[in-house]
């Protein structure tokens, strides 16, 4: 559907698949290079990073990144991050399941997690956490014009953390939806929202 519009304003919505290789041994680092090396890959103009949840945080990871010189690539413009997991590899990646359970997923070295984009529960390494930890939210600096829409009844993205990190940075807009983290019934708002910060109107 977001393909579609974007379509109807002459824009290419590029959509990697982050999975890939294998969910199993996913990992921030890999989706961040991921990501870099399909940018490098595109013509050169103006590049939006667009997320949702975990892809919100590998957005935001680049995007500072590429702003900071240390990822090569065309300049990121702006950021549209849907229900972002900032706390992910942090306080909130654990939620849910517990310090004996952290504790096992680090000594058997496997976890059964729900993928919410599969609708299904998939194995994944400690590797996961292992390398998110490194990955600070809270402490990116780059000045980068950024969209959060964020779902008040999200109960897998905290959404007081959301606004907390928005109203430290002047270049974010937060716009909190009546949703969950899913989003599902805010589809029309998104586009909108998302239009007017592309000035795509």
């Amino acid at each position: 559907m977001m393909g579609r519009r974007f379509a109807a304003h002459h824009l290419t919505l590029h959509c990697p698949d982050l999975n890939q290789p294998d969910f199993s041994t996913l990992t921030t680092t890999r989706m961040i290079s991921q990501v870099a090396a399909d940018l490098r890959g595109l013509e050169p103009g103006p590049t939006v990073l667009i997320g949702s949840s975990l892809g919100a945080f590998v957005a935001l990871h680049l995007a500072e990144r590429v702003a900071l010189g240390k990822i090569d690539t065309s300049p990121i413009h702006k950021l549209v991050l849907l229900a972002p997991a900032l706390d992910f590899g942090r306080k909130g990646f654990t939620t849910g399941y517990g310090r004996d359970a952290l504790e096992k997923w680090r000594e058997t070295g496997w976890l059964e997690m729900m993928h919410h984009g599969a609708g299904e529960v998939r194995r994944v390494s400690y590797e996961l956490y292992s390398d998110a930890i490194q990955y600070d939210s809270f402490a990116t600096t780059a000045a980068i014009p950024t969209l959060i829409l964020q779902g008040i009844r999200d109960e897998v993205v905290d959404p007081l953390s959301v606004e907390r990190f928005s109203t430290a940075r002047p270049y974010v807009r937060l716009v909190m939806l009546d949703d969950e983290h899913q989003l599902a019934m805010s589809v029309d708002r998104i586009w909108t929202e998302t239009a007017s910060f592309l000035n795509l109107d």
